[in-house]
């Protein structure tokens, strides 16, 4: 993280201070019903921001229509606004996509995605907040 320090809190901390959803989602690793976020259409131009901790994680112009039911984008902000993490739960094997900034649970990226990166980062809306 470029010598920043990550944000820590308590769990009962960010319970006071997060929607309950996005608590759910963010800090307890949840995830949101397909189709149904916020940002999931979302078609505005600029920056998608950790919900948690206001952290620049995704731009507008890596956003596409994936299909996924989760918005989608090819590539973080940069290199170091994201940390990946293996994830076995639920019997699948997948890489969890955590905020570099508080550890917040962002969802999940995959290796089906466009050009030029070929990944695919399903992120939960739930989890983002949006900067124009």
């Amino acid at each position: 993280m470029s010598g920043e320090q990550k944000l820590e809190r308590t769990e009962e901390e960010w319970k006071s201070i997060l929607p309950e959803e996005v608590f759910r989602v963010a800090r307890l690793g949840g995830t949101e019903p397909p189709f149904s976020g916020e940002y999931y259409h979302h078609q505005g131009s600029g920056r998608y921001l950790c919900a948690c901790c206001g952290k620049p994680l995704f731009s507008s112009e890596h956003k596409y229509d994936s299909g996924s039911g989760w918005p989608s984008y090819f590539r973080p902000i940069d290199a170091e606004a994201v940390l990946q993490h293996d994830d076995t739960t639920h019997g699948m094997v997948r890489t969890e996509v955590r905020c570099a900034g508080c550890d917040a649970h962002l969802g999940h990226v995959f290796p089906d995605g466009p050009n030029p990166t070929g990944l695919r980062y399903c992120i939960n809306s739930a989890s983002l907040s949006f900067q124009d």
